[in-house]
């Protein structure tokens, strides 16, 4: 899926990230339930006005999947097959909500990375994130 020199740009990025995964993920989630709101649906344990403490527990959650899914960037399935299971079986996530996610992240990652996230970069973690979105919907057919 990734060149050996796209697999280190999302190292390079994923870096940059590491140890601030809560308050990114709480963005992300934050921006993506503000844009989306019908998101919202398949979050319903943190109500309908989520506080910070909530948003940063479920933020730092999806960011450490991300987390795994850049350590095992030549291994998604086996890697992220447990969450695959997870959305598709038991929270039925309808995976049209999986391009919405991408897009807020990386919005996110472009306000905090500034100049640091290039064209290139986003463009190599848009292949990532599709890649792996698509690991994920896997288990839907």
């Amino acid at each position: 899926m990734l060149s050996a020199q796209e697999r280190a740009q999302v190292a390079q990025v994923w870096d940059l990230i590491a140890g601030h995964e809560a308050p990114f993920g709480a963005e992300l989630l934050l921006r993506l339930f503000t844009v989306y709101p019908s998101t919202k649906t398949y979050f319903k344990h943190l109500g309908d006005r989520p506080d910070e403490v909530q948003l940063l527990s479920h933020g730092q959650r999806v960011l450490q999947a991300v987390g795994v899914a850049v350590r095992h960037m030549d291994n998604l399935r086996a890697a992220l097959s447990p969450l695959a299971d997870l959305h598709a079986h038991v929270l039925r996530v309808d995976p049209t909500n999986f391009p919405l996610l991408i897009q807020c992240f990386q919005v996110v990652l472009a306000s905090h990375l500034q100049g640091e996230f290039t064209v290139e970069m986003q463009v190599v973690w848009d292949k990532f994130l599709t890649g792996l979105a698509v690991v994920l919907t896997e288990k839907y057919r």
